[in-house]
């Protein structure tokens, strides 16, 4: 599936050509620091199916939960997380944020990690009366 993605406020911007079977929620708090959320949505990919087609994110590396040396790509002008990768950042596998994906409706998640990191409470939140709309 092809997809274009960029960030708040359209600095950084890419393509990229992913399988939509492999998109997954991730519960580690990592993630949940990253996004200031119970969790945090990602399309992974190989980096050769990503093209960037605007200005390059900044990079900064942390260890995460699993101990492996992760790196965060984002917007150097808003702040918006765009990709996550290993290491290997040029030749392994990068996370895409999926809410920096403009087909990202299209993209259910098929698969959760980090679960015993999950919030117990999520599933009992109910709806706010009227909220539903945009």
């Amino acid at each position: 599936m092809h997809i274009e993605g960029q960030c708040h406020c359209g600095h950084v911007a890419y393509q990229a050509e992913i399988d939509p079977q492999r998109v997954g929620v991730c519960h580690c708090t990592d993630c949940q620091a990253l996004t200031g959320c119970a969790f945090r949505i990602t399309v992974s990919a190989p980096r050769q199916a990503i093209t960037l087609t605007a200005n390059p994110p900044k990079v900064y590396e942390k260890h995460g939960d699993n101990g492996k040396k992760r790196l965060q790509h984002f917007c150097p002008e808003c702040g918006s997380p765009l990709f996550t990768s290993g290491e290997e950042s040029e030749d392994g596998e990068w996370g895409i944020r999926w809410g920096s994906i403009a087909q990202r409706a299209a993209l259910e998640p098929k698969a959760q990690i980090w679960r015993r990191s999950a919030v117990g409470w999520l599933d009992r939140v109910p709806s706010l009366p009227g909220s539903d709309t945009d």
